[in-house]
């Protein structure tokens, strides 16, 4: 098993150590010595070596090429990340949930394979893997280990659930994860079992990440903040901090992707992201989203014209760029906006929320500045 990635990644070439952030840049002409150091099979060169044991304490001189690092080969497409519904099936109800349906339907395991030999023939380097509930699909410890093993560095987004469960934790901790980001649903067993509409999920949360933490690895937090927990959340920082290398907070409430507006029933009163201007995003361009049957979009949120990649392979992708292009642009009810250029959501995510018909303020300055009209 490999123990570095070196990888190619748009105009620039990266070394990276699976299951921890930092890693390095690397000059051309190194790339291209490590390149065919690994088709000759040769040691690793000593100036890998010195920077492995200065980075991450390793001891990588005299050892060979192969399998120490797996080099990866240049590409002709440019994409770098990759985000894969692996099921939109849950172990969890949640009252927020962008999904507009929790079903346990996709692609068989060899279908999952040749998506993942896609992924990597593309470029992708980091791959996360989402759902639903990623973890409980039968496939996933067959799939995260076949993405391992092709190079890719790994995220997990998961509601915790299953994170002590031994054969997960064990693969986990044996093949480890770039991040696992764990979403938290409140800091008691009442808030969270009132968002997840699930018995004993704070538990159950509380369990997978103690030993995740136990074992070593990176976690972040996502604190979802909702009518349900919003007066404990200073109780969930805190429960964040203890458990966590990284943290972040989202507070404002998105429909489904296709414009439904159940979930935003959640919101809790005056909490909403202020984020900063909207000013672009390299999605359809650099990474995109696959759904659970191997269909292509150019994120999460923007899902018009699906590009299916198990029947067209990769020269589907070719369209993509175009099809991101043209979900950015603003039409409907944003077309002429004088406050565009200040914006503070992309244009995919302000059209489901004016299908859901979502308080203005939830996504749109109009509705924050009075005197204007929406």
């Amino acid at each position: 098993m490999h123990q570095l990635v070196a990888s190619p990644q748009q105009n620039t070439y990266l070394l990276a150590l699976p299951g921890y952030r930092n890693g390095a840049r690397l000059p051309e002409p190194h790339y291209n010595q490590l390149l065919d150091a690994a088709a000759s099979d040769e040691p690793v060169p000593a100036w890998l070596a010195r920077m492995a044991a200065d980075a991450w304490g390793l001891d990588l001189a005299g050892q060979p090429m192969n399998p120490t690092v797996l080099v990866r080969p240049r590409t002709a497409w440019n994409y770098s990340r990759a985000t894969w519904e692996v099921n939109k099936g849950c172990n969890f109800n949640c009252e927020h949930c962008y999904l507009a349906q929790r079903t346990f339907e996709g692609m068989t395991l060899q279908d999952k394979f040749r998506l993942i030999d896609m992924l990597w023939d593309a470029g992708v380097l980091w791959l996360q893997f989402t759902g639903g509930e990623p973890t409980i699909d039968k496939d996933f410890p067959a799939a995260y280990e076949y993405a391992y093993r092709q190079g890719m560095l790994l995220e997990i987004l998961t509601n915790g659930s299953r994170l002590a469960h031994r054969p997960l934790l064990d693969l986990l901790t044996r093949l480890r994860p770039h991040k696992t980001t764990v979403s938290l649903y409140g800091a008691s067993d009442a808030s969270a079992e009132a968002l997840t509409r699930t018995p004993g999920a704070f538990t159950r949360l509380l369990k997978g990440l103690t030993a995740i933490q136990a074992a070593g690895l990176n976690t972040e937090i996502a604190i979802i903040i909702t009518r349900h927990n919003a007066h404990e959340v200073d109780a969930m920082r805190a429960l964040a901090r203890d458990l966590a290398d990284t943290v972040t907070e989202y507070a404002t409430i998105s429909p489904t992707y296709d414009g439904q507006p159940h979930p935003l029933a959640a919101q809790a009163p005056g909490f909403h992201d202020r984020q900063s201007a909207f000013a672009g995003c390299p999605a359809g361009h650099t990474f995109f989203h696959v759904d659970p049957f191997g269909q292509a979009t150019m994120c999460k949120v923007g899902r018009e014209n699906p590009i299916s990649l198990l029947d067209t392979g990769l020269d589907g992708l070719t369209r993509l760029p175009r099809i991101a292009d043209a979900q950015m642009l603003r039409t409907g009810g944003c077309a002429g906006c004088k406050l565009s250029g200040t914006c503070r959501v992309c244009r995919p995510l302000a059209k489901a929320s004016q299908e859901a018909k979502a308080p203005l303020e939830t996504y749109c300055q109009h509705g924050q500045r009075k005197g204007v009209p929406a």
